[in-house]
């Protein structure tokens, strides 16, 4: 019998991924026009370490320069701006004093306080990253001027960057000041469209976690605008409330995909109609017929009208909403609104009857379901509409820079620069900046697996090393450092979808200002360093404490659990009028911190150390999680509709049992929560609370194991 072949250990396949992701012209654009620019007017005017200076900012800045709103790129771009600034000022502070043994336990501190920023955030952990490389950088570079003015010519780089990026941005159809958020927004209904499409196939959950990161995205662009404004124009308030009539949408579409029905391909329309209004400020048009087969459907419908009264707007219904308060929740919609959302010229239409699929009715009162009731969006019609917060509740718990995960993950950074500067100190006093710069951007937990990193940048140092002696013996002139400098550059933001591409454009850059700052000869030195610094960073990295997933897994996935054991709790509420915002809400926290979660486990899963089989399968439990919320959802869904809601011991013993879960792999010497079957009997009338318990059954397993 023909043996089955075996399959590449995760580890071993991870470094030949590769993302792939539209070109992003604009940043190329940008990336041509900054550090090969910067570098050529340093060395024209006669001040070449202000070049450098200023190339390295706007590199520094390149690798932050993503896909966004211009907020978002200001803060992005920004936030690590600045502590790069502030690492090169501390950089340069210590080269004042002279090299000596004395730099290790110095840049023990800054790395320890940039790993240690790794579970505040990606922006606060890039922040750190920079800050780390730029500290490295100040005191080891051959670079002449005062501390304050290096780390001015540093900061004045990266904000050369960040114009560009105010200036050269990608047309948006729609234009306006808010077409960045609009596009935000948009892409939103365009992924719960593709969500609806997958609706009973096998990518069904692929696209709900699309979906989900999609609405961080539009949750992030409107969060990062009021930060600067504190009373919000009309046309951000009516854009939150479109972005909240997604929200609804979205919850009745994962009660949809946890029905697993297929749907027709007009249940998909509605959502891409909305899209494209966003982009050109057209009427959405007419939508589909309504369908009230199951309550999953009859939901949908609603958010979908609502959404459409939403769009027929042309101003915002609250008016009072100055206090920068973001969106209504799209249930809350006016019953006059509700029912002259038809006849609104401007706004979406539905099909009219005789256009409709047979069979197809106009749900009424008397067309219900015996016992439902309408869903509480509408039940808070009577007075001024509620407002739903659009960002969700952060969760805090483990994510302190002080706390348990803190503290290992600067431990980690902190250790392996130690100990590369020591090595480098010893090996090449005169150029030791290397080594510990390349560990930078490897070591940090939270980039990716170690190994698969550590291979890419060997690899894509060679190749830029090899490159840049090829440059080096085909041009001359002064002139050429700059013009690969440039290529770097431009190079720079299409090499997002690979760490050994990046790592080339980095290489061209930085061995650009290398040659120019005073050593041409640096370029197959380089090579020993980054093998050296590699080695050092598998060994240093994989340290029994250090590469220990459940350390910097588990408080993410605890903090998951939490979240999610709140929404359920804020589903089973058994108090009458409760606010159906807050439960939007909660289900955005739960989902976003189980996000959160699948990242950190996904690349715990592809660590060398994994091979080893001692951790749990974290994916399996994260996954797990993300049924319950589903199954929550959908649940919810039919609570609205009039199902029997469970008995207050009944909720209590669901929200306990994930409670235990959670308690269970933050401590793994408590003991793991009971068998849930004896316990939690089916509920007659709420299939999907029944299917909560299942799924808390399921779950429980995984959570014994770990």
């Amino acid at each position: 019998m023909p043996r089955a072949p075996r399959a590449v250990p995760t580890w071993l396949a991870h470094p030949l991924r590769w993302q792939r992701l539209p070109v992003p012209w604009a940043a190329v654009v940008r990336g041509a026009l900054c550090a090969g620019p910067l570098l050529a007017a340093g060395l024209a005017t006669g001040h070449p370490a202000a070049g450098v200076l200023a190339g390295l900012g706007s590199m520094l800045a390149g690798v932050n320069d993503r896909p966004g709103t211009r907020r978002r790129g200001i803060v992005h771009i920004g936030l690590p701006a600045l502590a790069s600034a502030f690492g090169m000022l501390m950089g340069a502070t210590l080269q004042t004093v002279g090299a000596g043994w004395w730099v290790v336990p110095a840049l023990f501190a800054v790395g320890f306080v940039s790993g240690a920023g790794s579970v505040a955030g990606p922006v606060r952990s890039n922040a750190g990253m920079q800050m780390l490389a730029s500290t490295i950088l100040g005191a080891g570079m051959p670079l002449s001027g005062a501390p304050w003015l290096k780390a001015l010519y540093l900061l004045a780089g990266c904000l050369w960057l960040l114009l560009l990026r105010l200036v050269f941005h990608p047309p948006r159809p729609a234009g306006g000041p808010l077409s960045g958020e609009r596009a935000a927004v948009a892409t939103v209904f365009d992924a719960l469209a593709d969500a609806l499409d997958a609706v009973g196939g096998p990518g069904a959950e692929a696209a709900r976690r699309r979906l989900t990161a999609a609405l961080d995205r539009a949750d992030e662009a409107l969060r990062l605008r009021r930060l600067l404004r504190r009373r919000p124009s009309p046309g951000e308030r009516l854009l939150a409330e479109r972005l909240a009539a997604a929200t609804a949408l979205c919850e009745a579409s994962v009660a949809l995909l946890w029905e697993a029905r297929p749907l027709p391909a007009r249940v998909a329309e509605g959502p891409r109609r909305f899209a494209e209004a966003l982009r050109t400020g057209r009427p959405p048009g007419r939508l589909s017929a309504p369908d009230t087969s199951s309550p999953a459907r009859g939901a949908f419908d609603r958010a979908l009208l609502d959404a459409a009264v939403v769009f027929a707007r042309t101003e915002p219904v609250d008016a009072a909403g100055a206090d920068g308060g973001p969106a209504v929740i799209s249930g809350a919609v006016r019953p006059e609104e509700r029912e002259s959302g038809d006849q609104r010229g401007s706004g979406a239409q539905r099909e009219p009857e005789d256009q409709r699929v047979p069979g197809e009715r106009r749900e009424s009162e008397d067309q219900r379901v015996p016992g439902e009731r309408r869903e509480s969006g509408d039940q808070l019609t009577s007075g001024a509409p509620r407002k739903l917060r659009s960002e969700a509740p952060p969760v805090r718990r483990g994510r302190s820079m002080f706390g348990p995960a803190g503290r290992d993950y600067g431990l980690r950074v902190g250790l392996c620069i130690a100990v590369s500067v020591a090595v480098a100190l010893a090996l090449r006093a005169e150029h030791w900046y290397w080594l510990p710069a390349t560990a930078t951007f490897l070591v940090k937990p939270d980039l990716g697996p170690l190994f698969s990193r550590t291979v890419n940048r060997f690899a894509g140092t060679v190749a830029g090393v090899l490159v840049f002696a090829a440059a080096g013996a085909v041009l001359d002139g002064w002139w050429w450092p700059a013009l690969v400098a440039g290529a770097g550059g431009a190079l720079l933001p299409f090499a997002t979808r690979h760490f050994a591409l990046q790592t080339v454009a980095i290489t061209l850059m930085v061995l650009s200002f290398v040659h120019v700052s005073g050593d041409p000869q640096a370029a197959l030195e380089r090579i020993v360093d980054t093998s050296a610094a590699c080695a050092l960073v598998l060994v240093v990295g994989h340290l029994p404490r250090l590469a220990d997933p459940r350390r910097r897994v588990g408080h993410k996935v605890t903090a998951a659990l939490r979240a999610t054991e709140t929404y359920l709790g804020e589903v089973l509420r058994t108090e009458p009028g409760h606010d159906r915002g807050e439960r939007l809400v909660r289900r955005r926290a739960a989902y976003r911190a189980l996000g959160e979660a699948r990242a950190a486990a996904e690349t715990a899963a592809a660590e060398l150390v994994a091979a080893r089989g001692r951790n749990p399968d974290w994916l399996t439990v994260v996954t797990a999680a993300e049924r319950i919320v589903d199954a929550a959802t959908a649940c919810a869904v039919r609570l609205d509709h009039g199902a029997r809601r469970p008995t207050p011991q009944e909720a209590r013993r669901l929200c306990e049992a994930l409670t235990a879960m959670a308690d269970a792999l933050e401590d793994p010497g408590r003991p793991g929560p009971p068998a849930l079957a004896a316990q939690i009997p089916p509920v007659p009338g709420c299939a999907t609370l029944t299917d909560v318990a299942a799924e808390l059954e399921h779950l429980r397993g995984f959570a014994g194991a770990a």
